[in-house]
């Protein structure tokens, strides 16, 4: 039996391989943002560039991934989910494999910004087409499964990307990606089910979302999670020079890495029926984690620990909130995830702004206190919010 004959067959039966290979799209996904990082060094001297600029090809991603999310999900709506999920499998690839050619910074400034646009419409796309394929109660299940990707592209598939680039050039690296997200393309259009799309009405407009106050709720959930994270996450490093950690960054993000995956196993199995629970978890873990910082993070063990705690709370960070923003909407859910993709992405730059305001001014202790201050309104939240979450 095929796997879109499985498919066919019931909702109730969950589509592992499908999942799977939704999942990998979203691990070449994040690969595609955040793979001039592990190369700067070596763009920089080859292109005759600044770290300002070699900072840019991620920066404008970003940007251009919150800008045009909401839009571009609009007007796509209601194109075929497998069709479009191709068209944009192919902005990947080519935007990776052409830059990985050139030598032309400006020209590469616009490919950046050409898979950034893409980037913005598939979160939110690809979260929804799962949905469509598994019954309602396994919403939860599908999003944890395809976002896993994204954890595992962080914690396994940028060091992996950086080794190539470091060992054959990150042209190599930018093109071997290129290839891969090619050949990802391929099987998606033998393997996916084809699924219509959705016709945009007044009432499922993302201005009218923004008046459910449910939605709201996620969104600031969104706001003050990512922050949160993201605050310290971007500047990882000078807390690991700040502690003096034992083993230097790569001890901590391998620990940080090894805590997200079990928290995005753990997501897989319980977000469905305990959302709520795992939403207050998520906050609690990253409190405990940055007041270990605070108090112990010059300890040798209890600091490393403290990395694993965080990494815990970090990995099903994206899963939790792109299932409590499709649980308050009936139809439409691409339009809820991308509003909510584009809050994510626009917490990423404040929280980016804001932590390093605070680094110019104090240490870097100081992120922990940032953290902590906007995951306690978190943690409040989530508590309070049965109605919206679950249990």
């Amino acid at each position: 039996m095929s796997v879109q004959q499985a498919t066919a067959t019931g909702k109730n039966i969950f589509p592992w391989l499908i999942m799977i290979l939704m999942s990998s799209v979203t691990f070449v996904g994040i690969l595609s943002e955040l793979m001039p990082s592990g190369v700067l060094p070596q763009i920089m001297a080859e292109l005759d560039i600044s770290e300002v600029q070699g900072g840019n090809m991620v920066g404008y991603y970003a940007i251009a991934s919150a800008i045009f999310a909401i839009p571009v999900v609009s007007l796509t709506l209601q194109f075929n989910r497998k069709m479009l999920l191709l068209i944009l499998l192919a902005g990947f690839a080519v935007s990776n494999i052409v830059a990985g050619l050139l030598d032309n910074y400006t020209v590469i400034i616009f490919l950046r910004i050409i898979g950034g646009i893409c980037a913005g419409v598939m979160w939110p796309m690809i979260a929804a087409y799962g949905m469509r394929l598994v019954d309602e109660e396994q919403h939860g299940k599908a999003i944890a499964v395809i976002m896993a990707g994204n954890t595992l592209g962080i914690s396994l598939g940028m060091p992996l990307m950086t080794f190539i680039g470091n060992e054959y050039g990150w042209r190599t690296g930018f093109l071997a990606l290129g290839v891969a997200i090619f050949a990802i393309a391929v099987i998606s259009a033998f393997a996916l089910p084809s699924t219509p799309g959705e016709k945009l009405t007044k009432s499922s407009s993302p201005f009218a979302l923004l008046k459910i106050p449910g939605v709201l709720v996620v969104l600031l959930l969104t706001l003050l999670g990512v922050s949160a994270h993201y605050g310290v996450y971007v500047y990882i490093t000078s807390l690991v020079d700040e502690i003096e950690l034992s083993g230097g960054i790569e001890s901590a993000l391998l620990l940080f890495g090894g805590g997200s995956l079990i928290s995005v196993l753990l997501a897989i199995k319980y977000t469905d029926r305990h959302l709520k629970l795992l939403t207050t978890a998520m906050f609690a873990l990253l409190i405990f984690a940055m007041v270990i910082f605070l108090l112990f993070g010059r300890i040798t063990g209890i600091s490393h620990f403290a990395f694993f705690l965080w990494g815990l709370s970090f990995g099903p960070l994206v899963t939790l909130l792109q299932t409590a923003v499709s649980k308050q909407v009936e139809s439409a859910k691409d339009i809820a995830t991308s509003v909510q993709s584009s809050t994510f992405n626009l917490a990423i730059m404040l929280a980016t702004l804001a932590a390093g305001l605070l680094l110019g001014v104090y240490s870097s202790m100081s992120l922990a206190y940032f953290a902590i201050a906007l995951a306690i309104p978190g943690m409040v939240i989530s508590i309070f919010s049965s109605k919206l979450l679950g249990s």
